[in-house]
């Protein structure tokens, strides 16, 4: 059995349903929403021989990974490696707002994540970095199983932009990553193989169809 990596986003939260900029620098809480799609991954996954379950160190995070470990009595490990990108003065506005007050800093951004940062925030190649550094920990203490890593949206993609030879400046146009969705990423004798992305099968429609990010 190969080493799996299960990247799932943390479920629903208010600024996520709004679609507004929320990232290591904004701590909220599942809805009640968000805690249903935790609930509907026990439910689905609960049976897949866990290795492991590492979460970002932000409660939106931790309230989606808990009740896997609490289903199965597993400890669950936190890491601020895998918290969001860091969206400085952007944090808790829209979209629109931010292109209003931080025109130019947001169009560059917008060009290339990878080496223009929000306004007072985290590059995407930093994130990168910190991402590998987890994957890097995991596979020296794990050679097969499954390992569940639960997290961020920008951080699950920029996360596999780096192990599929992606252009981290390109995560935001190649890989979708909404609430509770999981991708499934195998390492295999010719590298990380995707075997699932932004997976939502196990979330009744009710879930699926929310508005928001």
């Amino acid at each position: 059995m190969a080493l799996t990596l299960y990247l799932l986003r943390h479920g629903q939260t208010a600024l996520s349903r709004e679609d507004i900029f929320c990232g290591s620098g904004l701590d909220p809480e599942l809805t009640s929403e968000g805690t249903e799609m935790a609930q509907a991954f026990v439910k689905a996954y609960r049976e897949a021989e866990w290795r492991a379950v590492y979460s970002s160190s932000l409660r939106r995070s931790i309230m989606t990974a808990q009740p896997l470990c609490d289903a199965l009595g597993m400890n669950l490990q936190t890491r601020a490696e895998l918290n969001e990108i860091a969206y400085g003065s952007w944090e808790g506005l829209t979209k629109e707002k931010v292109n209003q007050e931080y025109h130019d800093e947001y169009i560059s951004w917008l060009a290339d994540p990878a080496w223009h940062a929000p306004t007072g925030g985290e590059l995407a190649v930093a994130v990168a970095r910190r991402g590998l550094q987890i994957v890097e920990e995991i596979q020296r203490q794990f050679t097969d199983g499954n390992i569940l890593l639960v997290s961020h949206k920008a951080t699950i993609r920029i996360i596999l932009c780096n192990l599929l030879g992606i252009d981290v400046g390109r995560f935001r146009y190649r890989l979708v990553c909404p609430v509770g969705s999981v991708s499934i990423l195998e390492f295999t004798a010719n590298g990380p193989m995707l075997r699932a992305l932004a997976d939502r099968s196990h979330l009744p429609e009710s879930l699926r169809s929310l508005s928001g990010t």
